[in-house]
Protein backbone atom coordinates (compact mmCIF):
# COMPACT_ATOMS: atom_id res chain seq x y z
CA UNK A 1 0.00 0.00 0.00
CA UNK A 2 1.46 3.64 -1.06
CA UNK A 3 2.15 5.99 1.73
CA UNK A 4 -0.14 8.36 -0.80
CA UNK A 5 -3.42 6.01 -1.57
CA UNK A 6 -5.21 8.07 1.49
CA UNK A 7 -3.81 11.44 0.73
CA UNK A 8 -6.19 14.34 0.15
CA UNK A 9 -6.29 18.05 -1.31
CA UNK A 10 -9.53 19.64 -0.38
CA UNK A 11 -10.29 22.69 -2.37
CA UNK A 12 -13.10 24.71 -0.52
CA UNK A 13 -14.85 27.59 -2.37
CA UNK A 14 -16.11 30.48 -0.68
CA UNK A 15 -20.06 30.57 0.04
CA UNK A 16 -22.35 32.79 -1.97
CA UNK A 17 -21.68 37.35 -2.32
CA UNK A 18 -23.90 39.77 -3.83
CA UNK A 19 -21.28 39.53 -7.08
CA UNK A 20 -21.73 35.39 -7.73
CA UNK A 21 -24.97 35.35 -7.71
CA UNK A 22 -24.80 37.82 -10.42
CA UNK A 23 -22.28 36.04 -12.50
CA UNK A 24 -20.01 39.29 -11.93
CA UNK A 25 -15.67 38.67 -11.99
CA UNK A 26 -14.48 39.58 -8.06
CA UNK A 27 -10.85 39.71 -7.85
CA UNK A 28 -9.36 41.84 -5.27
CA UNK A 29 -13.02 43.27 -4.34
CA UNK A 30 -13.55 42.04 -0.56
CA UNK A 31 -16.95 41.59 -0.35
CA UNK A 32 -18.86 39.78 2.48
CA UNK A 33 -20.63 36.27 2.73
CA UNK A 34 -24.63 36.93 1.98
CA UNK A 35 -26.44 34.79 4.60
CA UNK A 36 -26.89 31.81 1.82
CA UNK A 37 -23.26 32.23 1.46
CA UNK A 38 -22.80 31.91 5.55
CA UNK A 39 -25.38 28.96 5.29
CA UNK A 40 -23.27 27.53 2.16
CA UNK A 41 -20.50 27.66 4.16
CA UNK A 42 -21.77 25.85 7.59
CA UNK A 43 -22.76 23.32 5.46
CA UNK A 44 -19.32 22.43 3.53
CA UNK A 45 -18.34 22.36 7.19
CA UNK A 46 -20.69 19.65 7.12
CA UNK A 47 -19.39 17.68 4.29
CA UNK A 48 -15.76 17.98 5.81
CA UNK A 49 -16.82 16.43 8.95
CA UNK A 50 -17.97 13.06 7.37
CA UNK A 51 -14.39 13.06 5.34
CA UNK A 52 -13.20 12.84 8.71
CA UNK A 53 -9.90 14.83 7.73
CA UNK A 54 -6.67 13.52 8.74
CA UNK A 55 -4.65 16.55 11.16
CA UNK A 56 -5.94 19.07 8.25
CA UNK A 57 -3.56 21.90 7.41
CA UNK A 58 -5.90 24.54 6.29
CA UNK A 59 -4.76 27.44 3.99
CA UNK A 60 -7.00 29.88 2.89
CA UNK A 61 -7.00 33.00 0.40
CA UNK A 62 -6.64 36.65 2.29
CA UNK A 63 -9.90 37.59 1.04
CA UNK A 64 -12.50 37.75 3.81
CA UNK A 65 -15.21 35.58 1.82
CA UNK A 66 -12.79 32.89 2.09
CA UNK A 67 -11.75 33.30 5.69
CA UNK A 68 -15.30 33.88 7.13
CA UNK A 69 -15.99 30.63 4.73
CA UNK A 70 -13.32 28.93 6.35
CA UNK A 71 -14.41 29.97 9.66
CA UNK A 72 -18.26 29.03 9.31
CA UNK A 73 -17.19 25.61 8.03
CA UNK A 74 -15.42 24.86 11.42
CA UNK A 75 -11.64 25.03 10.06
CA UNK A 76 -10.63 27.48 12.96
CA UNK A 77 -6.24 26.80 13.14
CA UNK A 78 -5.79 27.98 9.41
CA UNK A 79 -2.94 29.89 7.67
CA UNK A 80 -3.26 32.92 4.58
CA UNK A 81 -1.63 32.26 1.56
CA UNK A 82 -1.64 35.29 -1.04
CA UNK A 83 -1.18 33.02 -3.45
CA UNK A 84 -5.01 31.62 -2.93
CA UNK A 85 -6.28 34.89 -4.10
CA UNK A 86 -8.88 34.85 -7.16
CA UNK A 87 -7.71 35.68 -10.35
CA UNK A 88 -6.80 39.51 -11.12
CA UNK A 89 -9.31 40.60 -13.39
CA UNK A 90 -7.84 43.89 -13.70
CA UNK A 91 -10.43 46.23 -15.82
CA UNK A 92 -12.96 43.70 -16.19
CA UNK A 93 -13.45 43.14 -12.12
CA UNK A 94 -17.24 43.54 -11.64
CA UNK A 95 -17.80 42.87 -14.73
CA UNK A 96 -19.66 40.06 -16.63
CA UNK A 97 -19.00 37.73 -19.03
CA UNK A 98 -21.83 38.92 -21.34
CA UNK A 99 -20.62 42.46 -20.87
CA UNK A 100 -16.79 41.32 -21.85
CA UNK A 101 -18.18 39.45 -24.84
CA UNK A 102 -19.56 43.12 -25.83
CA UNK A 103 -16.60 44.37 -26.00
CA UNK A 104 -14.42 40.88 -27.06
CA UNK A 105 -16.69 38.22 -28.54
CA UNK A 106 -16.00 35.10 -27.49
CA UNK A 107 -14.32 35.82 -24.25
CA UNK A 108 -13.06 33.55 -21.46
CA UNK A 109 -10.73 34.11 -18.95
CA UNK A 110 -9.50 30.89 -19.98
CA UNK A 111 -8.20 31.80 -23.32
CA UNK A 112 -8.89 35.30 -23.40
CA UNK A 113 -6.59 38.62 -21.67
CA UNK A 114 -7.90 40.09 -18.65
CA UNK A 115 -6.17 43.68 -19.32
CA UNK A 116 -4.23 45.26 -16.11
CA UNK A 117 -4.84 42.09 -14.55
CA UNK A 118 -3.27 38.66 -14.14
CA UNK A 119 -2.50 36.23 -17.26
CA UNK A 120 -2.89 32.41 -17.48
CA UNK A 121 1.08 32.07 -17.33
CA UNK A 122 0.46 34.35 -14.12
CA UNK A 123 -2.44 32.12 -12.69
CA UNK A 124 -0.77 28.89 -13.80
CA UNK A 125 2.69 29.57 -11.83
CA UNK A 126 0.41 30.32 -8.82
CA UNK A 127 -1.31 27.70 -8.90
CA UNK A 128 1.38 25.31 -9.19
CA UNK A 129 3.61 27.19 -6.77
CA UNK A 130 0.49 26.37 -4.56
CA UNK A 131 0.76 22.81 -5.32
CA UNK A 132 4.33 22.35 -4.76
CA UNK A 133 4.16 23.77 -1.27
CA UNK A 134 1.17 21.48 -0.07
CA UNK A 135 2.45 18.25 -1.92
CA UNK A 136 5.06 17.12 0.34
CA UNK A 137 2.91 17.07 3.47
CA UNK A 138 0.52 14.97 1.83
CA UNK A 139 1.64 11.60 2.88
CA UNK A 140 1.20 12.42 6.68
CA UNK A 141 -1.99 14.81 6.75
CA UNK A 142 -4.41 16.08 4.49
CA UNK A 143 -4.59 19.70 3.12
CA UNK A 144 -7.52 21.94 3.03
CA UNK A 145 -7.44 25.28 0.49
CA UNK A 146 -10.15 27.61 0.75
CA UNK A 147 -10.28 29.81 -1.86
CA UNK A 148 -12.25 30.93 -5.35
CA UNK A 149 -14.10 29.60 -8.06
CA UNK A 150 -11.54 30.54 -10.84
CA UNK A 151 -8.77 30.22 -9.22
CA UNK A 152 -9.50 26.53 -7.58
CA UNK A 153 -10.30 25.16 -11.03
CA UNK A 154 -7.13 26.22 -11.54
CA UNK A 155 -5.39 23.96 -9.04
CA UNK A 156 -8.00 21.07 -10.10
CA UNK A 157 -6.44 21.41 -13.63
CA UNK A 158 -2.77 21.83 -12.53
CA UNK A 159 -2.97 19.41 -10.22
CA UNK A 160 -4.22 16.73 -13.30
CA UNK A 161 -1.36 17.13 -14.78
CA UNK A 162 -3.88 19.63 -17.91
CA UNK A 163 -3.10 22.96 -19.35
CA UNK A 164 -4.33 25.74 -17.26
CA UNK A 165 -6.86 26.62 -19.86
CA UNK A 166 -8.66 23.03 -18.85
CA UNK A 167 -9.53 25.05 -15.46
CA UNK A 168 -12.56 25.55 -17.59
CA UNK A 169 -13.65 22.20 -18.23
CA UNK A 170 -14.27 22.48 -14.03
CA UNK A 171 -17.36 24.14 -12.59
CA UNK A 172 -17.39 25.42 -9.28
CA UNK A 173 -20.02 26.21 -7.28
CA UNK A 174 -19.95 28.82 -3.90
CA UNK A 175 -19.57 26.73 -0.89
CA UNK A 176 -18.33 23.72 -2.93
CA UNK A 177 -15.87 21.28 -2.02
CA UNK A 178 -13.35 18.97 -4.40
CA UNK A 179 -11.25 16.00 -3.33
CA UNK A 180 -7.79 15.28 -4.85
CA UNK A 181 -5.50 12.27 -4.48
CA UNK A 182 -3.84 10.22 -6.06
CA UNK A 183 -4.84 6.22 -7.62
CA UNK A 184 -1.77 3.87 -7.76
CA UNK A 185 0.39 7.02 -7.10
CA UNK A 186 -0.83 8.90 -9.88
CA UNK A 187 -2.50 12.33 -9.24
CA UNK A 188 -6.44 12.35 -9.45
CA UNK A 189 -9.81 13.49 -9.04
CA UNK A 190 -11.52 11.53 -6.05
CA UNK A 191 -14.94 13.37 -6.02
CA UNK A 192 -15.62 17.50 -7.77
CA UNK A 193 -18.15 20.25 -6.92
CA UNK A 194 -20.18 18.55 -3.78
CA UNK A 195 -22.76 20.07 -2.19
CA UNK A 196 -25.59 19.42 0.24
CA UNK A 197 -29.09 18.57 -1.34
CA UNK A 198 -32.05 19.93 0.45
CA UNK A 199 -32.32 16.31 1.35
CA UNK A 200 -29.22 16.17 3.24
CA UNK A 201 -27.82 13.79 0.25
CA UNK A 202 -24.67 15.01 -1.28
CA UNK A 203 -24.89 16.37 -5.17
Amino acid sequence: MSALDDARLVLLRHGETTWSTQRRHTGRTDLPLTEVGEEQARDAGQLLTELRLRDPLVLTSPRRRAVHTAALAGLTDTTVDDDLAEWDYGDYEGLTTAQIRDIVPGWTIWTGVAPGGENAEQVRARADRVLTSVEPALPDRDIVLVGHGHFSRALIARWAELDLREGRRFTMSTGAVTVLGYEHDVRTILAHNLVPAPNGAIL
